[in-house]
Order: C-alpha cells, then structure tokens, then sequence
C-alpha cells in the first residue's frame, strides 16, 4: 500500500469515528477487518488512533481557525480531513507540513468538493503560517 493509500484509510478511519464517537479506532478497525471491507495497515490505524488521541486539541484549533464555522457545522468529510491533517502536522514529526497540507488538499479533492479543498487549504496555511511551522 503507497502513503496515500495509507492516508486515504487513516481518512476512513477518522470519518468512520466521527459517527462512531462510543467505539474506539480500534473497534472500528476489527469490524472492517471482519467485513473484508480494509487491509490491515499499521501506519493508517495508528495515524487514525493518534488522531482521535488529539481530536479535541485539534478541534480546539479548528474552531479558532475557521471563522463563521462552528465544527458541528463543517461537512464531515472536511472535519475529518483537517483532523487527519493537523494530527499529522503537530504529531507526527517525519512527515514534512507541507506534505500533509497538500496531501489534505488532494483527499479534499477526491472525497469532497472543491470548496472543500479550498476550506482546507485555508484553514491549514493560516494554522501553518500562525504557528510558524515548517
């Protein structure tokens, strides 16, 4: 499996939790194994699990960054992208920003709209530029 495949199931995952908050990452995970419905893959299911550890830290950032959005508005999709992320970008130190931002664009793309993609790009190029990261 390539990283973006890897992502595109670490996405899964995150967007599966956000309807799914009473199970855990992991009970998600096992209920898709036994359906037959993903691989099994190490870096997906930990960057998906990291990213629930840190949900209401990065929610915290989200709504400071996303003027006239409350996170219970924002489309699923981009909810869970931007978690996915900024989990990456202030967790996951061998992972490059910019690759994560771009990375988040390009799911955007592929699972949302281009609106989405736009939202995203916004909201993580204020955070990146705000937080001076590289």
């Amino acid at each position: 499996m390539t990283r973006k495949e890897e992502r595109e199931l670490a996405f899964t995952l995150v967007f599966e939790k956000i309807f799914n908050e009473d199970q855990s990452v992991q009970e998600i995970v096992d209920a898709a194994l036994e359906a037959e419905l993903i691989e099994d893959n190490t870096f997906a299911v930990s960057l998906a699990q990291l990213t629930s550890e840190h949900t209401q830290e990065i929610d915290t950032l989200i709504a400071e960054n996303s003027i006239g959005w409350r996170i219970e508005r924002l489309p699923k999709v981009s909810l869970a992208i931007l978690r996915l992320a900024l989990c990456e970008i202030f967790y996951v130190e061998s992972i490059p920003v910019k690759v994560s931002a771009n990375e988040a664009v390009e799911l955007a793309k592929k699972f949302g709209t281009q609106d989405d993609a736009s939202f995203i790009n916004g909201i993580l190029g204020k955070i990146i530029r705000e937080k001076d990261l590289k």
